[in-house]
């Protein structure tokens, strides 16, 4: 398993967990807010019960009275409103009213329609949000009255059929409950975004990593291949003298000049090379013809460009050609050494369309993006990096685009190159 497999199962692994974590935690505050829920409805249903009780009580058992007065009073969070049977507003509580001050007011003590216009709809507003949320509590005052009537209390019967006989309570969500509801998103929100910022903060140090990686390998590459080329050439020389075969020699001398080609490459990796207008079809000819003097003959290599004769592009020509190269020995690779490429050119005014099509083993979908990453690899051998610097050459050098048009596997890939037709 290659090294970006690896990573994209722990990827996998690591959003796996956040999941589960987000699951877990969701689960658990919903579970909070329904014992929440359940306890203020049991406060609901006492404070109702103690408003009740209130009308029973004899004035001169202090004592009860006090008590059940400090219920219906102890209630400071949950906001409630109670109606009667036409649905008119009685009371209200820890309802925040709009006034000088703004300060929570308790209807109890207030008559709705002395209230201004504004508050009064939003008091019907917030009867609508409770209608919503909870069951109303239902008080029914008429049985209180009966019983007091029967111990001596004078209780006509227009009393027993008022309207306020019979009550409802609607209440909604307190304050500390609603945050709790809300908290798991919130958490998770928090959570993404040190994600996101731990991610991009990590992939910029890691792409500064990988750039002084770069360029310190190809840098050192083309200090240590300076030595030997120079040695070489100096051994051509004498061959030159003592060799009488040309052919032998002028075959030696392409290597050589093709190591210094080479070293040239590696020593523009990492420092702004420098694009100058070259025809880009003779330039891939070129290519073609050093690629196909070194291929097997099995290697079939052609060149599709139409109508165009000439088509100037900004090119930096070593690094270029390095491009053209590593797609095709990759393609040669994927073939297994048998097979054939086809490389096309449009013109499309303002940018350049560059195909290399091979009909080796494909690509699945998924790895569209994954096989320009430095260490990507089928191969038994090679570290992974020619389609990585085809990458970097075309888009850091050529503000150009590079990516894998269509694949069809045990069918061939074809790979687009997106040129600028000026700088």
């Amino acid at each position: 398993m290659h090294i970006y497999s690896r990573k994209q199962r722990w990827k996998l692994i690591f959003f796996a967990g956040a999941v589960i974590i987000g699951i877990a935690t969701t689960w658990y505050t919903n579970v909070l807010v329904k014992r929440l829920e359940k306890e203020e409805k049991q406060r609901m249903e006492i404070w109702a019960e103690a408003t009740k009780q209130l009308l029973t009580i004899n004035e001169e058992d202090v004592d009860m009275y006090l008590f059940v007065d400090r219920i219906t009073k102890e209630n400071e969070t949950i906001p409630v409103i109670t109606v009667d049977e036409n649905d008119h507003i009685l009371s209200a509580r820890n309802l925040r009213l709009f006034g000088k001050n703004k300060q929570p007011v308790d209807l109890l003590r207030l008559q709705f329609q002395k209230l201004s216009e504004k508050n009064q709809k939003y008091l019907r507003h917030q009867l609508k949000i409770m209608k919503k949320q909870h069951e109303p509590i239902k008080i029914d005052l008429r049985e209180i009255l009966k019983n007091m009537r029967q111990k001596g209390y004078d209780i006509t019967p227009e009393m027993l059929n008022a309207p306020d006989m019979v009550q409802y309570l609607y209440y909604k969500d307190s304050i500390l409950l609603t945050r709790i509801q809300y908290f798991p998103f919130v958490q998770l929100a928090v959570i993404f975004l040190f994600i996101l910022f731990a991610y991009l903060a990590f992939s910029s140090s890691r792409r500064a990593e990988q750039n002084q990686v770069w360029v310190g390998m190809s840098k050192e590459t083309a200090h240590q291949l300076g030595t030997p080329i120079s040695s070489l050439m100096a051994w051509v020389e004498l061959l030159k003298i003592k060799e009488p075969n040309p052919e032998i020699i002028q075959e030696i001398v392409k290597d050589v000049k093709r190591l210094e080609t080479i070293t040239d490459r590696f020593s523009k990796i990492g420092s702004a090379p420098v694009l100058m207008p070259e025809d880009v079809l003779q330039v891939l000819r070129n290519a073609i013809h050093y690629l196909e003097s070194r291929t097997s003959d099995k290697i079939s290599f052609n060149l599709h460009f139409g109508d165009l004769e000439e088509l100037i592009v900004p090119l930096n020509l070593t690094l270029f050609e390095w491009v053209i190269e590593n797609l095709c020995r990759n393609a040669i690779d994927a073939m297994d050494g048998v097979g054939r490429i086809d490389i096309s050119v449009e013109d499309q005014n303002q940018v350049v369309y560059i195909d290399v099509a091979d009909s080796g083993k494909g690509i699945s979908k998924s790895n569209y993006q994954v096989v320009f990453q430095p260490g990507y690899t089928t191969k038994q051998r090679g570290w992974g990096l020619g389609l990585s610097l085809v990458k970097r050459i075309i888009e850091n050098y050529h503000s150009g685009k590079v990516f894998v048009r269509s694949s069809e596997i045990g069918r061939g890939t074809d790979f687009r190159i997106v040129l600028k037709k000026q700088g």
